[in-house]
């Protein structure tokens, strides 16, 4: 059992080398040589195909639920909710598609090569820091001393505009995702969307703007974290290997990455300009505190002190700089929770439920992430410069975009301009699909309510579409 335990997943270095044929060739003797590749990767596929159909389960999850009150009502019994609707509406909630398409990997796995590997494969060989991680900042981020004070900081900027609705949205999306490069990107995710909500999302804008802004968002913050070589996660999986710092991602990213963003936001604000014009009349952009923010469980929260809101950026602080050591920022935040309750006259509610469905979500990701390698490699080394470039722009869409690169590193004698094109493409495809940057799923999280329901996969990725080629032209012919 304990050669079977080294095998699973087989390494791509132990395939039998093909010279001379094409990649279908390639991609045929591998399954050949493992056949639990194409279960693996079919798995993954009806999994992606799932999320493109959520809204359907959740859609007749709703009118179940609806001809079950009308029963109910009719025969005088009091309403409950129905098994069926409530089944039907687990499987429309996107964050927990990968897990649930998990449990047939895992199946598979312990049919084919036994439990122990399939034990050994869960646990010892999938890397749950990143989703762990997540789970930890977006929590913090999500805090009231955090976000007031990110408010506090967007509306100096936002008053250029006078603080009207399109002064707010200019500025989060621009200055938010940019912060994205030192207090990381799923923080920036987490503010930038709570701010949306409040100060933009709140006026009740179109559906088209809705989605053009999300996924506009998703972009912007994709390709925003690319000022340092510690904050974005595709840059963390390739920085070390390939010796990069945060002057090499400034001088070959991060202009680009920042003139992208902001040509990316006024393009669209001269687009929906017209509707911008109509919510400014609806009514006053809030204050930086809420009526809902001021009050929790029949009580007024108090002004949040100073030493307070820089306790809370110390916590975050923490959590950043030991990213990469789950038992660190676990421990952390577990002080930080006890923290909250010291300090509950100044806090909100800690949100735990939101982060830990993203933190499913992506450790469900990276459950059948790590099974894809077998064709990802060679598809990416058998590319040239630009076909390179789109062709990480396109998977970065099926995958996470992290995986894209962590794959990268895994091709031998990759020339550097080959390594820039692939992280380039990773970053600029991230905001085309919910899966294809972990900060995402947490941006999906805090903004679907505004959706009527599940969030369209075709709207977003259109709504994606003409930032990520923005994107695309700055990356590729600046």
């Amino acid at each position: 059992m304990t050669e079977t335990l080294t095998e699973f997943p087989r390494a791509l270095a132990s395939y039998p080398a093909v010279a001379g044929q094409g990649l279908l060739d390639v991609l045929a003797a591998r399954v050949d040589a493992e056949p639990f590749n194409a279960i693996a990767t079919g798995i993954f596929l009806l999994a992606v195909a799932h999320t493109f159909v959520a809204a359907r389960f959740t859609k007749a999850a709703h009118h179940i639920q609806e001809a079950s009150d009308a029963r109910l009502a009719a025969a005088g019994l009091p309403l409950r909710p129905s098994v069926r609707a409530e089944v039907l509406h687990f499987f429309g909630e996107i964050e927990v598609v990968f897990g649930l398409w998990g449990l047939p990997l895992i199946a598979a796995i312990i049919l084919s090569r036994g439990w122990e590997t399939a034990t050994h494969y869960v646990n010892d060989t999938v890397v749950y820091t990143e989703p762990m991680f997540v789970v930890v900042i977006m929590a913090l981020a999500s805090t009231r001393p955090v976000v007031t004070l990110a408010e506090s900081v967007l509306r100096l900027v936002a008053r250029l505009g006078r603080c009207t609705p399109a002064a707010w949205w200019c500025t989060i999306l621009i200055v938010a995702p940019l912060l994205g490069s030192f207090i990381t990107e799923p923080a920036a995710m987490t503010i930038a969307a709570l701010l949306l909500a409040r100060q933009f999302y709140d006026l009740q804008p179109s559906m088209t703007l809705r989605y053009a802004t999300l996924g506009l968002l998703f972009v912007n913050v994709s390709i925003g974290g690319t000022l340092t070589h510690f904050a974005a996660p595709p840059v963390l999986m390739v920085a070390r290997t390939w010796d990069w710092d945060t002057a090499f991602m400034i001088g070959h990213f991060g202009w680009r990455s920042a003139l992208a963003i902001t040509v990316s936001t006024v393009v669209y604000l001269i687009a929906f300009r017209r509707e911008f014009s109509t919510l400014a009349d609806r009514q006053p952009v809030p204050e930086t505190e809420s009526p809902a923010e001021e009050a929790e469980a029949g009580r007024r929260l108090l002004p949040i002190p100073g030493w307070v809101t820089a306790v809370h950026l110390g916590f975050m602080a923490w959590t950043v700089l030991n990213a990469h050591h789950p038992a660190l920022f676990v421990a952390g935040f577990l002080f930080f929770l006890g923290f909250a309750r010291a300090t509950a006259a100044y806090q909100s509610a800690t949100d735990i439920k939101t982060p830990l469905l993203v933190g499913f979500f992506l450790a469900g990701l990276v459950l059948h992430g790590g099974l894809q390698g077998w064709w990802i490699a060679p598809v990416l080394s058998s590319l040239g410069e630009t076909p390179l470039f789109w062709g990480a722009t396109v998977l970065t869409a099926f995958n996470d975009n992290a995986l894209i690169t962590y794959l990268a590193t895994l091709v031998p004698n990759l020339d550097e301009s080959f390594k820039i094109a692939v992280v380039e493409g990773a970053v600029t495809g991230g905001g085309l699909t919910v899966i294809a940057n972990a900060p995402n799923p947490a941006g999906q999280a805090l903004l679907g309510r505004f959706f009527d329901g599940p969030i369209n996969p075709l709207r977003l990725l259109l709504a994606a579409a003409i930032p990520t080629l923005l994107a695309a032209a700055a990356f590729r012919l600046l």
